[in-house]
């Protein structure tokens, strides 16, 4: 492709809204522009690179016996009614009616129409299992759309889904496309984690993110250096030593004094002069309707994902866990917001295991302006019971091997869940056993963010001067600069060069722009070819080229005769890789 036909749109400054690397690159070099607040057009350069990444993960589902289908993006609202997410979903579900005034979304996600297509076809044991995929459109209304691509509201995503008998078949299922997706990242030269997760809007009970490692993501992850473990800081589970209360020690007597105008921990750590680990947090949480309290260590944070899951194991069913407001804070309590405590709290009170072993601690009076200390529990009030419920944190051991955790930040750029029966008994979605008897098909979904993959791949390839693609999905693999175009030679040698090129099936670009050396160098650098090969007149007379990896700090003399040769062959590893 000659440049000067090429629509490449470079500049020189970042767009002022953008906030992390791969954002202002993709935008400098011309790969995408913004329509509006989380939505964008891919550029040529840009959608050769997403056609790129399509291409890996096609190869990879399929070598996993998925089967690709395409599905709308508008999904009417009865699917979602029967599934019972169109109450649940919440804002980022956007909601639309057509002329007749029926109802439709734009679809997150599409666990409704693809189980209602294989509710409608399958019938028989015989004809699980089945795994289906599509790659396409997704939308949702986020509330801060940010970050370019690592956040948007429309975005391009792979996500596929299996159907089996029984629970053995569908974890063997998630297992193969655990497989898979580890495979798609090593494919895309990623240095990732995959790690335990929360199940979220999607449900089910298995889940684990693919996070590539980045100063920039959204998510914070406890890394085990010695075992396999690792896992999203909410889901991290937390190693709970054994030690005992001294019940000695519970000397102190209760005892309320005034706080005056302080209501954050560290507030009132400053106000009565002792440590944050001296006080008990109550975190007031509404079930559903059902209130709750959840006490935590004061220099500990509660993980409301852990509160869930503990209501869950317990046998309670809770469709939504949320923090009280201010108002039912003062209904609950009698005091505003920073004032809450256990002693004579009339709803279940649940503390972390961190609290257990706490004596003569300090916590809210239920009180505007008052704290009471001296307080224990099992004397001053009861505890229904005491589990993991914080989040991980710097200093905490793994809870599978006690080695201390490593903390990392990652971007998610593919999550895997096992639904079971969530959504087939939902909607009804059953085969006929071996045995004849009906049953509900065990499900599991699978999706991966193409477009975040793209900004994920900048976020870890770059340097100051743009990008630094992968050979495999870089939207060309070659440039060629003739720096005189006025200089027959030179441009008769970039030509040929060129011509080989593309004759041995390299994607390769040559800058037939009237620019200065200078400018084609940095249109170079910033759209990030791998490999740059460099005509001019002066090595041209030495019978050499200069040849440069994007990335390397200096180039190579390598003759005229040869550069085919070499390109063929690091384009060849580089794909190889």
């Amino acid at each position: 492709m000659r440049f000067s036909k090429m629509f490449v749109p470079t500049r020189k400054e970042d767009p002022a809204d953008a906030e992390v690397v791969s954002h202002k690159l993709l935008i400098r070099g011309g790969y995408m522009r913004m329509v509006s607040r989380g939505i964008y057009t891919f550029l040529p350069l840009g959608w050769r690179s997403v056609r790129k990444i399509e291409q890996i993960i096609r190869e990879e589902m399929d070598a996993a016996g998925a089967l690709e289908v395409h599905m709308p993006m508008v999904q009417p609202k009865e699917l979602w009614v029967e599934s019972g997410r169109w109450s649940q979903y919440g804002p980022e579900l956007q909601r639309l009616r057509d002329r007749k005034d029926s109802e439709f979304c734009l679809g997150p996600t599409h666990e409704e129409v693809i189980t209602d297509l294989v509710r409608g076809e399958l019938s028989s044991y015989k004809q699980l299992p089945i795994n289906l995929y599509q790659i396409q459109t997704k939308y949702r209304d986020e509330t801060r759309p940010r970050f370019g691509l690592m956040r948007g509201r429309e975005f391009v995503m792979k996500d596929a889904y299996s159907f089996d008998l029984d629970a053995e078949g569908a974890l063997k299922s998630y297992d193969i496309m655990f497989e898979a997706y580890g495979k798609i990242c090593d494919r895309l030269g990623f240095e990732y984690r995959a790690v335990e997760a929360d199940t979220g809007n999607i449900g089910g009970s298995r889940s684990h993110e693919f996070q590539v490692l980045a100063d920039t993501g959204e998510d914070e992850i406890a890394s085990c250096p010695s075992c396999s473990y690792a896992a999203n800081v909410e889901k991290a589970e937390i190693q709970i030593g054994h030690a005992e209360r001294d019940d000695e020690v519970l000397l102190s007597t209760a005892e309320t004094v005034n706080t005056p105008n302080v209501g954050t921990i560290e507030e009132v750590s400053a106000f009565l002069k002792r440590d944050a680990s001296e006080f008990v947090k109550t975190l007031l949480f509404m079930a559903d309707k059902e209130p709750l309290a959840v006490l935590v260590r004061g220099d500990h944070h509660a993980n409301a994902i852990k509160v869930k899951q503990m209501l869950t194991a317990a046998g309670k069913t809770v469709e939504e866990l949320r923090l009280a407001g201010d108002a039912e804070v003062v209904e609950l309590t009698g005091a505003p917001v920073g004032f809450a405590g256990p002693v004579g709290l009339d709803v279940p009170v649940f503390a972390d295991y961190a609290v257990q072993t706490m004596t003569n601690f300090v916590v809210g009076a239920n009180e505007r302006d008052t704290h009471t200390t001296g307080v224990n529990w099992g004397r001053d009030f009861e505890v229904e019971a005491f589990a993991d419920l914080r989040l991980a944190e710097a200093g905490d051991a793994c809870g599978r091997c006690g080695t201390t955790f490593d903390f990392v930040r990652g971007i998610e750029v593919g999550h895997v869940f096992y639904l079971g029966t969530k959504y087939s008994d939902s909607m009804n979605a059953k085969v006929l056993d071996e045995n004849g008897r009906e049953v509900s098909m065990e499900m599991g979904c699978y999706g991966i963010g193409v477009t975040r993959m793209l900004a994920a791949v900048v976020e870890q390839n770059h340097d100051d001067d743009g990008i630094v693609w992968p050979m495999a999905i870089a939207p060309y693999h070659a440039i060629i600069l003739p720096l005189q175009t006025q200089n027959e030679a030179v441009v008769a040698a970039a030509e040929k060069i060129y011509a080989e090129l593309v004759d041995a099936g390299v994607e390769v670009i040559l800058d037939d722009r009237d620019l200065r050396a200078g400018n084609k160098f940095k249109d170079a650098d910033l759209i990030g070819i791998p490999l740059r090969i460099t005509v001019g007149g002066r090595g041209l007379d030495e019978g050499i080229v200069e040849y440069k990896p994007r990335g390397a700090d200096s180039f190579e003399k390598i003759a005229v005769d040869a550069v085919v040769a070499r390109t063929i062959a690091d384009v060849s590893a580089g794909l190889a890789h």
